[in-house]
């Protein structure tokens, strides 16, 4: 039995189209996942224009930001079983005896590959996942959103777990991606006040931030980050996905305060590194997520006190992904979500 997939099949730009693929085999851990929604992600749009900067394992199937219902368990899993609504991370391999995994850091393992570009992804009817990484997701929570917590947990593990925010700080953020917007939605939930930076052309997702209750800065953001003692913002994260942000970053933020840097860009700097070393700031890398940190983004989602529904910009068929991704990456949408045809 076949199933329309979105497969990226080489490295040229555009290389994307709609295949007929196989039902994927389940290994004796593993469960097949029959797929209700799949989020389009920043990376699956930068593999279709091929500017991403991680290497892709062609011909591969794109999305990694998916939920659905288990059709197919593996005669080694426990704990689950069919019917049941889940989740599923994206840490597809992982070695189980590197350090990183064994401290629990598997996201930091360096021979991880991840649905989308090291194995075949969800934007098709069914993808095999390892149970190791599955959540169950609350039946209050319909899957257009629950298909949404990878990014909310890249979020939350930028803006809560490698920053220090304190309600009461000003924090900017670089950039009204998906990831920029879910990250000011997340520092105003830490009770921090909240700017997030954009261009002209990304007034629309910045009126979608303004809902979360931040403050929204065309231009220069050095004013705003300046308005309470002069020295600067708490806190800046760069969510921008492109290196010269970082000099904004240094620029802005007050001497001891921090930059949680999110977004990828392979440009080169070019730009003195001195302000981090004069002023004391902590710079800090902040990369995918774990599991303690699903857990508790899909709580904060089934309660409401997270909302993703203001960045869901529509829901395409899969065999529509061409207008999907198309949407987003004109900045039309924030967020796409597709659906298994």
């Amino acid at each position: 039995m076949k199933s329309a997939a979105v497969v990226n099949y080489a490295p040229e730009k555009g290389s994307v189209e709609i295949r007929e693929i196989e039902k994927p085999q389940i290994g004796p851990e593993d469960v097949l996942l029959e797929v209700a929604n799949v989020g389009v992600c920043g990376s699956d749009l930068h593999q279709w224009t091929a500017d991403h900067s991680w290497p892709v394992n062609y011909p591969v199937v794109l999305g990694h930001e998916f939920g659905g219902h288990i059709v197919e368990v593996g005669k080694e899993v426990q704990g689950w079983k069919e019917g049941d609504r889940v989740v599923s991370e994206t840490a597809a391999i992982i070695s189980q005896n590197n350090p990183m995994t064994r401290r629990g850091l598997y996201n930091l393992d360096p021979t991880r590959k991840g649905f989308g570009y090291g194995v075949n992804g969800a934007m098709t009817k069914y993808v095999r996942v390892p149970s190791r990484i599955l959540h169950e997701v609350p039946a209050q929570l319909p899957f257009e959103q629950a298909c949404l917590t990878e990014p909310c947990c890249v979020a939350y593990n930028a803006v809560v777990k490698n920053a220090r925010i304190e309600p009461g700080d000003r924090v900017v953020v670089l950039g009204p991606g998906t990831i920029g917007i879910l990250c000011a939605a997340m520092a105003r939930l830490c009770g921090a006040e909240v700017a997030i930076v954009g261009l002209p052309q990304d007034a629309h997702r910045l009126e979608i931030a303004k809902g979360y209750g931040c403050e929204v800065i065309i231009g220069d953001a050095k004013p705003w980050a300046q308005a309470r003692d002069g020295l600067g913002c708490d806190g800046v994260i760069d969510a921008a996905g492109a290196s010269i942000t970082l000099k904004i970053a240094l620029d802005i933020v007050r001497p001891a305060g921090w930059i949680s840097k999110v977004g990828w860009g392979p440009q080169p700097l070019g730009f003195n590194l001195d302000p981090l070393v004069q002023k004391n700031i902590t710079l800090q890398g902040s990369f995918s997520h774990n599991w303690p940190v699903w857990e508790r983004v899909i709580a904060l989602l089934a309660s409401g006190q997270f909302d993703v529904k203001p960045i869901i910009g529509g829901i395409w068929p899969v065999t529509e992904w061409h207008e999907a991704f198309e949407k987003m990456h004109k900045g039309e949408v924030v967020k796409s979500v597709l659906r298994p045809v």
